[in-house]
């Protein structure tokens, strides 16, 4: 006998892409009528793009001069003359384990203090942001709308009354090493388009939490050569209306 899988609770394994072609096909469809679902699954993708980021960081420039100047302070103790070795051997070979010593150390608290500090900020900047964005999905008057651009798709959830959105961008296909997805919102009560966002240098993923709608009437992407752009350049890569 058949087991009944109730269609909602595919929606995890949906966002994850571990479902086959068949379950794939009948969950499409169920987002089609079903707004809680996708909504679920806009911020189950949000979660594991944002789980995938980097939070590696390298050491902190002037690391390396600061070590190099302890380590001329330290002073260097003399070892115990010994049998089996000569004068001259052993107390270069004592100074080059105590300098190796003292560099190391200073290393191992400096890099692993820096690294603390930095995951502590990325922490707490990630937990700031999720609870934005979690004020946005659980909103009551949350609608999602989608399209699909440069070979991938943008989910856009829009709240009215927290007047914010989340957009999440997936899979479009990155613009070379020195252009940027450049996020705008337009109409409304801007005059000109507004200015959001970019996803990075040659990035095609990402996910923004959208402070202000401002009535706008569409989410625009476009290509921009530089970070920062004011007025974005034609064609655009896409736009979505918004509800």
């Amino acid at each position: 006998m058949a087991e009944t899988v109730d269609i909602h609770a595919l929606a995890g394994a949906y966002a994850l892409d571990a479902v086959d072609d068949l379950e794939r096909a009948a969950f499409d469809r169920h987002l089609r009528s079903c707004e809680s679902c996708a909504l679920e699954v806009a911020e189950l993708k949000a979660t594991v793009a944002w789980l995938t980021h980097p939070v590696a960081e390298p050491a902190p420039a002037g690391l390396r001069a600061a070590v190099l100047a302890e380590v001329a302070r330290t002073p260097q103790e003399r070892a115990k003359r010994s049998a089996s070795s000569t004068p001259s051997t052993v107390p270069n070979r004592w100074r080059r384990w105590t300098a190796a010593a003292v560099a190391a150390s200073i290393l191992g608290v400096g890099v692993g203090a820096g690294t603390w500090t930095i995951s502590e900020q990325r922490l707490k900047a990630e937990r700031v942001a999720n609870a934005q964005f979690q004020s946005v999905l659980s909103a009551p008057d949350a609608r999602l709308v989608k399209g699909q651009m440069a070979g991938g798709e943008v989910s856009l959830v829009v709240s009215p009354s927290r007047d914010a959105a989340v957009v999440v961008l997936s899979g479009l296909s990155a613009p070379p090493p020195d252009h940027v997805y450049q996020l705008w919102m337009v109409g409304g009560g801007y005059q000109t388009p507004h200015p959001v966002d970019d996803l990075g240098f040659g990035k095609g993923d990402g996910r923004q939490y959208i402070d202000g709608l401002n009535g706008a009437t569409r989410f625009a992407v476009s290509d921009e050569d530089h970070e920062g752009a004011t007025a974005p350049h034609t064609p655009l890569v896409g736009y979505i209306d918004l509800p």
